[in-house]
């Protein structure tokens, strides 16, 4: 099928990557996630409004919709070189996820369904980075300041592991690791203004006490 391979996979990685389950999530509860929180249809926002016990799976569906994207798309009998076929279905994935075709191309900020593509693709690395994620959250209560970090981390996670461990990460999965740097640092900038004035919203962590 040569190039029609990698275009039918993107195609449909990007139909399944822009299925927003945070708007899906927030109709269910009469909620039109848009117009609460931060107003994006993402995991984080869905956590803010709609609590964890909503948030934590819409966040974890958005995780399987790029590891889907990424890991069984390229299982489908269409022909084409499986790396090429699983970053092609996981681009499409993070491109939907961010430009959902269902709300008028608005959606999430990538970093789920982008971790899911990489959890599929190089997972230690991935694993590392989420590692990051959770540290800078912890200690910070900024949810942006922990994808950011682990977005940057992840590629250096994965050359390293390469050098030291041996853990061998397709220079084009490497690429995609690189790629996305740039692409979350852009669907974060306003979260990165925010932050530099000192205006982002902030989680309050466990030990904290609620403000009167």
């Amino acid at each position: 099928m040569g190039t029609g391979s990698y275009v039918l996979v993107a195609v449909l990685g990007y139909l399944l990557g822009g299925i927003p389950v945070a708007y899906l999530a927030g109709r269910l509860k009469g909620v039109d996630i848009r117009r609460h929180g931060s107003g994006n249809v993402g995991g984080t926002n869905a956590l803010r409004v709609l609590g964890w016990r909503v948030g934590l799976p819409v966040l974890a569906l958005d995780i399987a919709k790029g590891y889907a994207a990424a890991g069984l798309l390229p299982l489908l009998p269409l022909g084409g070189e499986p790396v090429y076929l699983a970053l092609a279905g996981g681009l499409g994935a993070v491109l939907g996820h961010v430009f959902t075709p269902y709300l008028k191309f608005r959606g999430g900020k990538g970093v789920a369904a982008g971790a899911g593509v990489l959890l599929a693709l190089a997972p230690l690395p991935t694993l590392l980075a989420a590692g990051v994620f959770f540290l800078l959250v912890f200690a910070t209560g900024y949810v942006s300041l922990g994808s950011l970090g682990a977005a940057a981390v992840l590629p250096l996670a994965a050359f390293l592991l390469g050098r030291l461990a041996g853990v061998e990460v397709h220079p084009a999965v490497q690429g995609l690791a690189v790629g996305l740097v740039p692409f979350v640092f852009w669907t974060h900038r306003g979260n990165v203004r925010r932050l530099l004035s000192g205006k982002e919203n902030r989680f309050r962590r466990p030990w904290e006490r609620p403000r009167a």
